[in-house]
């Protein structure tokens, strides 16, 4: 039924400006966009989409309750509006209307802000918030567009079967837009294309899709834009995790003639009248340009990205991001061999390039002899610069400083934790001194269950792996170790039993569970919220799920103060996983 881009008839031109912005620039996201309107006209675009809240970045969190941050939005819109002279534009933006504020879509026709479309419905789950700022959208308007029936929508709305992009499809849009801020989870890209070829499908409509991309403190936004034809099928796809610009002229005509061919959309019609709809908005744009100029060839969208691809560039892009939406050019962390170091490390090269990632060796006496020397190799494979910095000296001093007041005690987990700690303020003294940014090596399974010292290897400012698991780390070590340019994490790193290395011959294996059972635990407990009763159906050892279950439970108050780091699973720590510290 559906048609191609090959096929002849009326054709109209889109533009999706996939754009990486930060939160409150307006003014550097309002460059951007203009410079996206430019093309878009260069190109000889009917309409150009940009992502959700593309001018003020999403999300703005509490910057949406200053008066100012909405004034600030208005004005730099209607000073771009004067740019779109030839063309449409849909804008994301915080739009205050009296004294509510809505997530909002301008309209920009021809030189004019003619109308706004606002979000319907608003998450308020996982990481969104939404409900705490914005009033529920309460108008589905449709807009004449060179005599193409448009319409448009705000992220959340397209997840819902009978939300407004169904409502528009049947008072007759042939096109529906919808301007996204969709984070980044596992699995959710090829989902989330899943969930548009099914509205297209169901609307008998072309669908374009625009998703924003880049870091935003804890999300990723992985891009991945989409435009797909009346039957589902993708016919664009935007790149993954990197800004991209496309251009593509669609048949337009041929969704009239499907619905001639296909009663349902006429039926449903009769079914469901809808208050909310608008009549059509007519705006001035007596001609496509496209029928102007030579029409666009049809290319072959790109695959999507292989799921290990995919999860080792969102750690980058938010690595990246973090470091330098905030100002900094530079990172350090703690190199101590292992493997977890040895794939942070390996992650910021890849972010930042080598000349600006710095290891810090910090040796000290229960430090295994292979260790100075795993990091010394990793620092060759990846370029970066190594310190060494032993502290057994500062941690002797520490000890004989403190005998006085341990004695008569043993010594336990007190002593272990003043090397990490020790090697932590080492690690900030040099963050102060030369303002490079301190990132973290704890993973997922650590932070978990505590096994993490709060003060010492937790200190920092970004955990790049907060959000992967143990087991997952090997897998992105041996992807990594596995492409063309060579390994660059050393094989004895991977081979090593993990240690903390803060006493005698310890081995991680010594406190915790083998990975291979910790991590389907934990994956159960934390991202599923399943039941003791339910993990020990799977097969797990009763008492083994009740320890698991303490540690995650008494680790709270660890997590709470741990830094951020990029959420890439459903259910991350933070914004997502909100535990009460104190609690039964």
């Amino acid at each position: 039924m559906g048609a191609t881009p090959q096929e002849a008839g009326p054709r109209f031109r889109v533009a999706l400006a996939q754009l990486n912005v930060k939160v409150g620039d307006i003014a550097g996201n309002g460059a951007a966009i203009l410079a996206a309107i430019e093309r878009a006209r260069s190109a000889a675009a009917d309409l150009l989409v940009l992502p959700e809240m593309a001018l003020c970045g999403y999300p703005a969190e509490d910057l949406l309750l200053r008066p100012e941050f909405a004034r600030r939005n208005r004005e730099a819109m209607e000073t771009l509006a004067p740019a779109t002279a030839g063309l449409v534009a849909l804008v994301g933006l915080a739009h205050r209307e009296g004294d509510e504020l809505f997530n909002a879509a301008a309209v920009l026709c021809d030189g004019h802000w003619v109308d706004t479309v606002h979000k319907a419905y608003l998450p308020n789950y996982g990481v969104f918030d939404e409900a705490r700022y914005f009033r529920e959208g309460r108008r589905f308007p449709v807009f004449e567009v060179g005599g193409v029936r448009v319409g448009a929508s705000i992220c959340e709305d397209i997840w819902y079967a009978a939300g407004p992009p169904q409502l528009q499809a049947l008072a007759g849009a042939e096109l529906l837009v919808n301007l996204s801020a969709s984070p980044y989870a596992i699995g959710k890209p090829a989902y989330r294309e899943r969930m548009l070829g099914t509205r297209a499908g169901d609307t008998g409509a072309f669908l374009v899709y625009c998703n924003l991309v880049g870091g935003q403190d804890e999300l990723v936004f992985d891009g991945n834009s989409l435009v797909l034809d009346p039957d589902g099928r993708v016919i664009a796809r935007g790149a993954s995790m990197a800004e991209d610009f496309i251009v593509l002229d669609l048949p337009i005509g041929e969704v009239f003639r499907d619905r001639l061919l296909d009663p349902r959309i006429r039926r449903a019609r009769l079914l469901t009248p809808d208050p909310r709809l608008t009549p059509s908005l007519h705006l001035d744009m007596t001609a496509l340009r496209s029928a102007e100029t030579a029409p666009l060839a049809a290319a072959v969208p790109a695959p999507p990205a292989e799921p290990l691809a995919e999860l080792w560039a969102a750690l980058v892009l938010g690595t990246r991001d973090y470091v330098r939406k905030n100002g900094f050019r530079k990172v350090l962390l703690g190199l101590s061999g292992g493997i977890d170091s040895a794939l942070t490390a390996a992650i910021a090269v890849d972010a930042l390039g080598a000349e600006q990632v710095v290891g810090v060796a910090m040796p000290a006496r229960y430090s295994s002899p292979s260790s100075l020397g795993d990091a010394s190799d990793l620092a060759g494979l990846l370029g970066i610069q190594l310190l060494e910095l032993p502290i057994d000296d500062v941690f002797q001093a520490t000890l004989d400083a403190l005998a006085p007041l341990f004695e008569g005690r043993a010594a336990d987990v007190t002593e272990e934790n003043l090397q990490s700690r020790i090697r932590g303020m080492s690690l900030m003294a040099l963050s102060n001194k030369f303002q490079w940014l301190v990132l973290t090596t704890g993973n997922k399974s650590e932070y978990a269950v505590g096994y993490a010292t709060i003060y010492g290897d937790m200190c920092g400012a970004y955990a790049v792996l907060k959000d992967v698991g143990k087991l997952r780390v090997y897998d992105l070590v041996r992807w990594r170790n596995s492409r063309s340019d060579g390994p660059r994490i050393p094989q004895h790193s991977i081979d090593r039993p993990p240690s903390a290395e803060l006493r005698p011959d310890q081995k991680d294996a010594d406190s915790l569970p083998p990975y291979e059972v910790l991590d389907p635990i934990l994956e159960a407990y934390v991202e599923r919220e399943m039941s003791r009763e339910e993990i020990v159906a799977l097969g797990f050892d009763p008492a083994m799920v009740d320890r698991i279950a303490r540690l995650v439970d008494r680790s709270e108050f660890k997590r709470r103060q741990a830094a951020p780091g990029p959420k890439v699973t459903d259910r991350a720590f933070g914004r997502e996983r909100r535990m009460p510290i104190t609690k039964a």
